[in-house]
Protein backbone atom coordinates (compact mmCIF):
# COMPACT_ATOMS: atom_id res chain seq x y z
CA UNK A 1 0.00 0.00 0.00
CA UNK A 2 1.32 3.44 -0.86
CA UNK A 3 2.16 5.86 1.92
CA UNK A 4 -0.67 8.13 0.78
CA UNK A 5 -3.19 5.32 1.04
CA UNK A 6 -2.00 3.94 4.37
CA UNK A 7 -4.32 4.43 7.30
CA UNK A 8 -2.92 6.46 10.15
CA UNK A 9 -3.50 5.82 13.84
CA UNK A 10 -3.78 9.00 15.92
CA UNK A 11 -0.96 9.42 18.41
CA UNK A 12 -1.94 8.66 21.98
CA UNK A 13 -2.71 11.80 23.96
CA UNK A 14 0.00 12.81 26.42
CA UNK A 15 2.46 13.33 27.96
CA UNK A 16 0.25 13.89 31.01
CA UNK A 17 -0.96 11.04 33.17
CA UNK A 18 -4.59 9.91 33.31
CA UNK A 19 -5.56 8.17 36.56
CA UNK A 20 -8.80 6.23 36.42
CA UNK A 21 -10.46 5.17 39.66
CA UNK A 22 -12.78 2.16 39.42
CA UNK A 23 -14.59 -0.02 41.92
CA UNK A 24 -17.99 -1.22 43.10
CA UNK A 25 -20.77 1.01 44.40
CA UNK A 26 -20.17 1.83 48.05
CA UNK A 27 -16.40 1.44 47.86
CA UNK A 28 -15.92 5.13 48.64
CA UNK A 29 -14.32 6.20 45.37
CA UNK A 30 -15.66 9.76 45.42
CA UNK A 31 -14.90 10.12 49.13
CA UNK A 32 -11.24 9.21 48.64
CA UNK A 33 -10.94 11.37 45.53
CA UNK A 34 -12.39 14.24 47.57
CA UNK A 35 -9.72 13.79 50.25
CA UNK A 36 -6.97 13.83 47.62
CA UNK A 37 -8.47 16.88 45.91
CA UNK A 38 -8.40 18.76 49.21
CA UNK A 39 -4.78 17.84 49.88
CA UNK A 40 -3.72 18.97 46.38
CA UNK A 41 -5.87 22.11 46.33
CA UNK A 42 -4.11 24.92 44.50
CA UNK A 43 -1.60 22.66 42.76
CA UNK A 44 -2.10 23.30 39.03
CA UNK A 45 -0.29 20.07 38.15
CA UNK A 46 -3.44 18.11 39.06
CA UNK A 47 -6.92 18.27 37.54
CA UNK A 48 -10.07 16.73 39.03
CA UNK A 49 -12.68 17.14 36.26
CA UNK A 50 -16.36 17.31 37.20
CA UNK A 51 -18.29 14.52 35.51
CA UNK A 52 -21.50 15.36 33.67
CA UNK A 53 -24.20 12.91 34.79
CA UNK A 54 -27.89 12.48 34.03
CA UNK A 55 -28.86 12.31 37.70
CA UNK A 56 -28.52 14.64 40.70
CA UNK A 57 -25.20 14.43 42.59
CA UNK A 58 -25.00 13.00 46.09
CA UNK A 59 -23.24 14.76 49.01
CA UNK A 60 -20.03 12.81 48.31
CA UNK A 61 -19.97 13.72 44.61
CA UNK A 62 -19.16 16.86 42.66
CA UNK A 63 -20.97 16.11 39.41
CA UNK A 64 -22.70 18.43 36.96
CA UNK A 65 -26.30 17.35 36.40
CA UNK A 66 -27.67 17.29 32.85
CA UNK A 67 -30.87 15.93 31.37
CA UNK A 68 -30.67 13.23 28.71
CA UNK A 69 -31.23 15.66 25.83
CA UNK A 70 -28.46 17.99 26.96
CA UNK A 71 -26.09 15.09 27.54
CA UNK A 72 -26.75 13.77 24.02
CA UNK A 73 -26.14 17.23 22.54
CA UNK A 74 -22.79 17.53 24.33
CA UNK A 75 -21.76 14.08 23.14
CA UNK A 76 -22.75 14.87 19.53
CA UNK A 77 -20.66 18.05 19.65
CA UNK A 78 -17.58 16.09 20.80
CA UNK A 79 -17.71 17.52 24.30
CA UNK A 80 -16.72 14.32 26.07
CA UNK A 81 -13.29 12.72 26.21
CA UNK A 82 -14.87 9.58 27.70
CA UNK A 83 -18.53 8.66 28.15
CA UNK A 84 -20.49 5.62 29.29
CA UNK A 85 -23.84 4.42 30.64
CA UNK A 86 -24.40 2.64 33.95
CA UNK A 87 -27.34 1.95 36.24
CA UNK A 88 -29.73 3.70 33.86
CA UNK A 89 -27.75 6.95 33.70
CA UNK A 90 -25.19 8.52 31.37
CA UNK A 91 -21.77 9.76 32.50
CA UNK A 92 -19.23 11.89 30.68
CA UNK A 93 -15.76 13.29 31.31
CA UNK A 94 -15.33 16.70 29.62
CA UNK A 95 -13.05 16.86 26.59
CA UNK A 96 -11.05 19.59 28.36
CA UNK A 97 -8.97 16.85 30.00
CA UNK A 98 -7.26 16.26 26.64
CA UNK A 99 -5.78 19.76 26.74
CA UNK A 100 -4.63 19.25 30.34
CA UNK A 101 -2.92 16.00 29.36
CA UNK A 102 -1.26 17.70 26.38
CA UNK A 103 0.14 20.17 28.93
CA UNK A 104 1.61 17.34 30.99
CA UNK A 105 -0.81 17.57 33.90
CA UNK A 106 -2.18 14.64 35.93
CA UNK A 107 -5.93 14.05 35.60
CA UNK A 108 -7.85 11.95 38.14
CA UNK A 109 -11.42 10.74 37.67
CA UNK A 110 -13.90 8.12 38.86
CA UNK A 111 -15.02 6.06 35.85
CA UNK A 112 -16.67 2.81 34.81
CA UNK A 113 -14.54 -0.23 34.05
CA UNK A 114 -16.37 -0.30 30.71
CA UNK A 115 -14.24 2.51 29.27
CA UNK A 116 -10.81 1.50 30.60
CA UNK A 117 -9.79 -0.35 27.43
CA UNK A 118 -10.75 2.62 25.25
CA UNK A 119 -8.90 4.99 27.58
CA UNK A 120 -5.74 2.89 27.38
CA UNK A 121 -5.89 3.14 23.59
CA UNK A 122 -6.59 6.89 23.56
CA UNK A 123 -4.08 8.10 26.17
CA UNK A 124 -0.33 7.61 26.45
CA UNK A 125 -0.07 7.18 30.23
CA UNK A 126 -2.99 5.54 32.05
CA UNK A 127 -3.00 4.23 35.62
CA UNK A 128 -6.03 2.27 36.85
CA UNK A 129 -6.70 2.23 40.59
CA UNK A 130 -9.34 -0.09 42.00
CA UNK A 131 -11.00 0.96 45.26
CA UNK A 132 -12.76 -1.91 47.00
CA UNK A 133 -14.22 -3.06 50.31
CA UNK A 134 -15.84 -6.22 51.76
CA UNK A 135 -19.40 -6.92 50.55
CA UNK A 136 -20.99 -6.19 53.93
CA UNK A 137 -19.30 -2.78 54.02
CA UNK A 138 -20.50 -2.03 50.49
CA UNK A 139 -24.10 -2.92 51.39
CA UNK A 140 -24.05 -0.77 54.51
CA UNK A 141 -22.67 2.24 52.66
CA UNK A 142 -25.14 1.96 49.78
CA UNK A 143 -28.05 1.63 52.20
CA UNK A 144 -26.76 4.51 54.32
CA UNK A 145 -26.51 7.08 51.55
CA UNK A 146 -30.20 6.70 50.63
CA UNK A 147 -29.80 7.57 46.95
CA UNK A 148 -32.85 6.49 44.97
CA UNK A 149 -30.81 5.68 41.88
CA UNK A 150 -28.85 3.03 43.80
CA UNK A 151 -31.77 0.61 43.99
CA UNK A 152 -31.47 -2.42 46.24
CA UNK A 153 -28.26 -2.28 48.29
CA UNK A 154 -27.67 -6.03 48.35
CA UNK A 155 -28.14 -6.57 44.63
CA UNK A 156 -25.92 -3.60 43.77
CA UNK A 157 -23.17 -4.70 46.15
CA UNK A 158 -23.30 -8.22 44.74
CA UNK A 159 -23.41 -7.14 41.09
CA UNK A 160 -20.89 -9.02 38.98
CA UNK A 161 -18.30 -7.12 37.01
CA UNK A 162 -19.12 -7.32 33.29
CA UNK A 163 -15.91 -5.66 32.09
CA UNK A 164 -13.06 -6.92 34.29
CA UNK A 165 -9.80 -4.99 34.13
CA UNK A 166 -6.36 -5.53 35.56
CA UNK A 167 -5.81 -2.58 37.92
CA UNK A 168 -2.35 -1.20 38.45
CA UNK A 169 -3.09 -0.58 42.13
CA UNK A 170 -5.75 -1.96 44.51
CA UNK A 171 -6.74 0.01 47.62
CA UNK A 172 -8.98 -1.57 50.25
CA UNK A 173 -11.17 1.11 51.82
CA UNK A 174 -12.94 -0.70 54.66
CA UNK A 175 -12.48 1.13 57.98
CA UNK A 176 -9.47 3.46 57.75
CA UNK A 177 -10.60 6.15 55.30
CA UNK A 178 -7.66 8.44 56.09
CA UNK A 179 -5.22 5.60 55.48
CA UNK A 180 -6.89 4.69 52.18
CA UNK A 181 -6.87 8.35 51.12
CA UNK A 182 -3.16 8.62 51.94
CA UNK A 183 -2.50 5.53 49.84
CA UNK A 184 -4.40 7.06 46.91
CA UNK A 185 -2.50 10.33 47.33
CA UNK A 186 0.82 8.49 47.25
CA UNK A 187 -0.10 6.78 43.99
CA UNK A 188 -1.37 10.01 42.41
CA UNK A 189 1.74 12.03 43.31
CA UNK A 190 4.36 9.35 42.65
CA UNK A 191 7.04 10.52 40.17
CA UNK A 192 7.01 8.88 36.75
CA UNK A 193 10.08 6.81 37.49
CA UNK A 194 8.83 5.64 40.89
CA UNK A 195 5.26 4.56 40.22
CA UNK A 196 3.63 2.73 43.12
CA UNK A 197 2.09 -0.64 42.28
CA UNK A 198 0.09 -3.16 44.27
Amino acid sequence: MSEAGASTVPAAIGPGRLILVVGPSGAGKDTLIGHVRQRLAGDEAYLFPRRIVTRPPSPAEDNVEADAETFAAIAKAGGFALAWSAHGHSYGIPAAIDHALHEGRTVLSNVSREIVAAARRRYADVTVIEITAPADVLRARIAGRSRASDGDASSRADRRVTAPVEPDVVIVNDTDVEGAASRLLAVVTAPAGRRIAS
